[in-house]
């Protein structure tokens, strides 16, 4: 099983990439559980659910990875969790880094800000180009700090898709 993850910062294309990835090579796709977190509860989110998203996410997670896909799609992890936890509220529990940081991860599609355009999905809260590029630099920062295989994706949408579909190809082999 290879286990692949989008991140970078929101508006960027993950999850459209995600689809786009599962529709080409197949796999399980694992969504981002906030989005679902916050679906359910319609109020402020505030550092005391920090723990039940990062619960939700490594939940959705660890189902997908019982069933030994060949290719295993993860719409965001526990970064992305760390990252918004201390950009929203200054601090983050230390048990989601160490939980990340016990986990195999094959390849991490980290996906720029640059040259595509922010949208408002109800949910977002950077539309300022400046603040996607610091939270893009700080997920970058964390997974070279950690070795984390990666490869950044830049470009248009066209090109971010033709970026990922070659770094799958890559990633499975022949």
């Amino acid at each position: 099983m290879k286990v692949l993850v989008l991140t970078g910062p929101e508006s960027s294309g993950k999850s459209w990439l995600a689809a786009e990835l599962q529709a080409q090579f197949g796999g399980l796709l694992v969504d981002e559980y906030v989005r679902w977190f916050i679906e359910q509860n319609p109020r402020e989110t505030t550092l005391a659910d920090i723990p039940a998203i990062a619960r939700g996410q490594l939940a959705w997670e660890d189902t997908a990875r019982t069933q030994q896909p060949p290719l295993l799609i993860l719409d965001t992890h526990l970064l992305s969790n760390v990252l918004w936890s201390q950009t929203l509220f200054g601090d983050c529990p230390a048990w989601i880094e160490q939980a990340l940081l016990s986990r195999q991860y094959d390849l991490h599609l980290l996906l720029s800000p640059e040259q595509v355009e922010w949208t408002d999905d109800g949910q977002r809260c950077q539309p300022e180009l400046s603040a996607r590029r610091a939270f893009f630099e700080q997920t970058l920062a964390w997974l070279e700090k950690h070795r984390q295989p990666l490869q950044i994706l830049r470009g248009d949408w066209a090109e971010r898709r033709r970026q990922a579909f070659e770094a799958v190809k890559h990633l499975l082999g022949p």
